[in-house]
């Protein structure tokens, strides 16, 4: 169990505790200490592994206004009103997430009585209290969807309560990935892919009006794996594609699906005659859903990730190679091969200029889209990475004063339970010619650099490169957060998210932020604001905070 008074580990094992002496609740960078904020997890005692465990992942739902209300939504101060189902429904979604206030409890403190309440909406939901559900409730705010056996579990980011406010249960097989679209037309913006290849997608806010605990308002595609039997491996919308969405599994394939047309509707596609080779095929028929299918590799998919504009796909497979794709082309336009075996994780930079990949070869991949080649290689992790990310919300020191972003912050973490920071500045980085003896004079790997590439024909995937030719970056933090080997890492305006496998999420809160919290005080003004950070070094892994 984790104790969220001090973050420390506390089990009933002797040896487990020989092993973990306590982790810290806090880690220093140069702008500042993030600290151990609060945890996130699941009711233990109720899962059902009937399935067999899955790896958790996270996803970020953020809910905005109810769109198009029949009757004027409920003001926040009435959430506390006596009417039995408003009452229930903000005991339900916590009532934290009123307001988008620094406020962790609530913007104006009223949640607090209603923390201690009986939370109907999660595992103890009676079938009784089923047909209760507020439509009036407009379920406003941001939450932490995550998935831990065969259930997926929604918490309110905003709450330090550490218990989910909802639960969702299935049946047939274990949810395995997650992805949600904050500009959905229709409603449905929450789409889950399963162990067995079933994919549905929901209306995140209908769940959590919902007391039960199964799916409601679903579409559900791929049912029974009648398209692909392959277990999804990972999922996606397309950014501004108007309901569009991916879907990878584990066989090599990648299919494109509408929400809007019926999931049932029949696709047949021809035969893929050379495994090794990328293929892109139409469905036959208008009315198909999916509507294309696209063979990327020989093998599992294990990650995918959209470029912000959407753009550009990136995928990482078993076979170790990252492969972008520009997605209205269909097109593959390059990709390379990781030092040593799988890549298991991807991320875009904000800009679409850098890709991260993670893997077993233990190294953080930094991948310039200009260059199309590999750039720099992080290297301190002590087991293979799992999850990576760009900090966007990071402001790096500007001097030059042109806007531009002149450096990159980072996060990866691993099955070795650490969480890694690094900071990117690519005008420091100095990489030996592609050609020529070694210990030749260097030269930059920004502008000029990309006339190397200019020959390379679109489509080609790099070998791995040598040791020799690839700068090595070193963590600005690295630290041991976690008991169990880590899944993921999410960055958020106000605080960094790490995950592991087992379903324990903890909240790092940024400097300032944490400042403002722990006081409680609404007047707190932040310690640390974009502009007043201050000036770092220059040098990429200058420096390693390891406290």
């Amino acid at each position: 169990m984790i104790n969220p008074s001090n973050g420390m580990i506390s089990t009933s094992s002797a040896a487990a505790n020989a092993q973990s002496p306590g982790l810290k609740t806090y880690f220093k960078t140069p702008e500042g200490r993030y600290k151990l904020h609060y945890e996130k997890t699941h009711p233990s005692g109720l899962l059902h592994y009937a399935h067999g465990k899955t790896v958790t992942q996270v996803t970020i739902a953020n809910l905005k206004d109810k769109p198009a209300p029949s009757t004027p939504p409920a003001p926040p101060s009435s959430f506390s009103a006596s009417s039995g189902v408003r009452s229930a429904a903000a005991r339900l979604l916590g009532a934290g997430n009123g307001s988008r206030a620094l406020g962790f409890v609530g913007g104006n403190g009223g949640s607090k009585s209603l923390s201690g309440s009986s939370r109907i909406g999660s595992l103890g939901a009676s079938s009784s209290s089923s047909s209760m559900i507020n439509t009036n409730f407009d379920g406003k705010g941001t939450y932490i969807i995550f998935n831990v056996g065969d259930a997926i579990f929604i918490s309110d980011l905003n709450s330090q309560d550490k218990d989910p406010i909802k639960s969702i249960h299935f049946s047939n097989s274990n949810p395995v990935c997650h992805a949600f679209d904050q500009d959905a037309k229709d409603g449905h913006d929450l789409l889950i892919g399963l162990n067995s290849g079933d994919v549905y997608s929901v209306s995140l806010r209908q769940q959590l009006q919902d007391v039960g605990k199964k799916l409601v308002g679903a579409h559900h595609y791929n049912k029974d794996g009648s398209v692909n039997n392959g277990r999804c491996a990972s999922i996606a919308w397309v950014p501004g594609g108007d309901g569009a969405f991916v879907v990878a599994h584990a066989d090599g394939n990648l299919y494109v699906y509408e929400k809007s047309k019926d999931g049932a509707g029949d696709s047949s596609f021809p035969v893929i005659k050379d495994q090794t080779q990328f293929t892109v095929a139409h469905a036959r028929y208008s009315k198909s859903n999916p509507i294309a299918r696209w063979h990327i590799c020989q093998g599992p998919i294990n990650s995918i990730a959209f470029s912000t504009d959407g753009t550009h796909l990136a995928i990482v497979g078993r076979d170790g190679y990252l492969r972008v794709f520009d997605y209205s082309k269909e097109q593959l336009i390059c990709g390379g091969k990781s030092y040593y075996g799988a890549l298991l994780c991807c991320a875009w930079s904000m800009d679409g200029k850098y890709i991260l990949t993670g893997g077993e070869d233990d190294l953080v991949q930094v991948w310039s889209m200009e260059d199309r080649k590999v750039v720099a290689w992080g290297e301190g992790h002590n087991s293979w990475v799992s999850g990576v990310a760009f900090d966007s919300y990071w402001s790096s020191p500007n001097s030059d004063g042109t806007g531009e972003t002149v450096m990159y912050r980072f996060g990866s973490v691993g099955q070795d339970t650490r969480l890694l920071l690094w900071d990117l500045e690519m005008d420091e980085i100095v990489v030996p010619l592609r050609r020529g003896p070694p210990g030749g004079s260097p030269t930059f790997s920004t502008g000029s650099q990309s006339a190397h590439w200019d020959n390379v024909p679109v489509g080609t995937l790099q070998p791995a490169p040598s040791m020799r030719d690839v700068p090595k970056l070193s963590p600005l933090v690295a630290h041991r957060i976690h008991t169990e080997p880590l899944s993921g890492v999410i960055f958020t305006q106000e605080s960094v998210l790490s995950v592991c496998r087992e379903g324990h999420i903890k909240i790092w809160m940024r400097p300032g932020f944490s400042e403002s919290q722990s006081g409680n005080n609404p007047d707190t003004l932040l310690s640390t604001s974009s502009k007043e950070k201050p000036l770092l070094s220059s040098k990429v892994g200058s420096s390693s905070y390891r406290q």
